[in-house]
């Protein structure tokens, strides 16, 4: 798997920073929603936010919303045999020093940590007024069953 970096950040910002950055919250999310922890999930999302996919196209308005979908995600997993994931960052790119967009695999782990399928989303970064870097676009790619 090839990672593809790039940055439009200032000169003073080591890609390899943003880099961590972005993988350190994306573990964050895998550990919330493997966990059915809606309520950690939900402090990595900004509101207003947009979640689309081939069958939806939702305005996400409150934290509130993100935390009650990613609270029952776990059972929703779990009934597919599906027990963990790991963020696998395919691209990722800074379009400003406040904005980024990263492609991610989610491979879905068995209670043996073989892979049983897989799903792929792009995700728009964004820092909020206190520097802090949410979740404001889903774009779902869809999953591949194993």
């Amino acid at each position: 798997m090839t990672t593809r970096y790039s940055s439009t950040r200032s000169a003073d910002t080591d890609i390899g920073e943003g880099q961590a950055e972005v993988q350190e919250l994306l573990d964050r999310m895998a550990r919330a929603v493997t966990q059915g922890d809606g309520k950690a999930i939900a402090k990595l999302w900004a509101v207003p936010a947009l979640v689309l996919g081939d069958a939806d196209v939702r305005a996400v308005d409150s934290l509130t919303e993100v935390e009650i979908f990613f609270g029952g995600a776990k059972e929703q997993y779990n009934a597919k045999g599906v027990v963990d994931t790991r963020a696998e960052i395919r691209e990722l790119k800074w379009l400003t020093p406040r904005m980024a967009v990263v492609e991610v695999r989610w491979p879905y782990l068995d209670e043996n940590d073989r892979e049983v399928g897989e799903e792929t989303s792009t995700y728009v970064f964004r820092r909020d007024k206190k520097d802090a870097l949410k979740l404001q676009t889903a774009l779902m790619h869809g999953a591949t069953p194993g």
